[in-house]
Parts: structure tokens; C-alpha cells; sequence
């Protein structure tokens, strides 16, 4: 394997195939071999860099096995400024090549790195500004009397749901990633419930 494709969504309900699709596109129209391809594919949020697959992809990187990444859009990588351009200037340090397919862009070398720290700054800007509408938004709802908030006591995830998986053995970390929901939503929901 030489060549890494990365894809992620934010969330268990959201597909990649559109991600999958076009860098397959890009792959085919490259003339890559499938057998020198590795897919690492996450459902988390890129606000952390702590994501089961992104940390294989890390360490195929550290063992040498990785000598290009290829992923979608470069905020799939990471939507934090200060951790995109730490991890671009360590994977350009190292060598390896970047493929952004959306923005048709390799990255590579000191220019590389400078090009991903304006993307990636644009993409952390973005997500400021969705978290600002949506606060704006919430705030003309409340002034109206629509918003009231989740109420008290109402879950995202489900507790019976948690309590059956609790049952079979199953650890906080797996049942948490099976309903979407964090670890410390878990411990609530085994706490509440018992």
C-alpha cells in the first residue's frame, strides 16, 4: 500500500459515498493500481483529531506504508486551524504527498503548507460563522416565544437501548459509538436507569 484515501462525515447517519465516488474518479483517471489503495473512512467530527481511522492512518504514516493521502476536501482532514497545519507541515515534513480532490490542489513541500494553512483557516472561519447564525437564529426564536430549548429530560440517544447493550457486556466506548452519543451521556443514561 503506498496510497491512503480519507474520508469522513460528522455523524452515523450521513453516507461518504459521494466522497468515495469522486476519489475514485480521481484514482481511476491517475491510473492507480486498487491492490496499492488503503481506505480509512470516519464518522466523527473533525473537530478533533482523535478519530479511530484518521489514528490508523497516522500510524501507517509513521510505519512508511503511506506515500500519498488522498481525501475529498481538506477540512475533512481537520476543522481546527492550529491542528491542520500542525498535521500538514509534520505530513510534508515526512515526505508524503496531499490530494485535495475538491479544491484540485496537491500539497507538498513549504508552499504546500502555506496553501493548507489558508484553506484550513477558511474552513475553522466557516464553522464560526455556522455556530454564530445558529446562536443568532435561536436568539430571534427565543424573542418570539417559538424556541424553547430541548426539554429536561429529553435524550438524543436512547437509555433503554444503552441498558441492553450494557447487558451483553458491551463497554461505554462501544455503546456510545453504536447510539452516536458520548461516553459521558452513557454513564448518565447507565446511572439514571439502573
Amino acid at each position: 500500500m503506498s496510497v491512503a484515501c480519507y474520508v469522513r462525515v460528522s455523524s452515523r447517519r450521513q453516507k461518504d459515498d459521494s466522497q468515495r465516488a469522486e476519489i475514485q474518479k480521481w484514482l481511476n483517471t491517475m491510473g492507480i493500481d486498487p491492490k496499492s489503495v488503503e481506505w480509512y473512512a470516519d464518522k466523527e467530527s473533525g473537530k478533533t483529531l482523535k478519530r479511530p481511522e484518521f489514528e490508523r492512518l497516522q500510524r501507517d504514516i509513521f510505519d512508511g506504508k503511506v506515500r500519498t493521502v488522498v481525501c475529498w476536501k481538506l477540512d475533512r482532514l481537520s476543522r481546527r486551524l492550529r491542528d491542520g497545519v500542525n498535521l500538514l507541515a509534520d505530513w510534508c515534513e515526512r515526505g508524503l504527498k496531499i490530494v485535495v480532490i475538491t479544491q484540485q490542489i496537491e500539497l507538498n513541500g513549504p508552499v504546500g503548507r502555506m496553501i493548507a494553512a489558508v484553506l484550513l483557516g477558511l474552513a475553522e472561519i466557516e464553522l464560526e460563522y455556522r455556530a454564530e447564525r445558529q446562536a443568532a437564529g435561536i436568539e430571534v426564536a427565543k424573542r418570539k416565544g417559538v424556541y424553547k430549548g430541548r426539554q429536561r429530560g429529553t435524550t438524543k440517544g436512547k437509555p433503554d437501548r444503552a441498558m441492553k447493550l450494557a447487558a451483553r457486556g458491551l463497554r461505554v466506548s462501544e455503546i456510545a459509538q453504536a447510539l452516536g452519543t458520548s461516553e459521558r451521556t452513557i454513564h448518565r443514561y447507565l446511572r439514571t436507569h439502573h
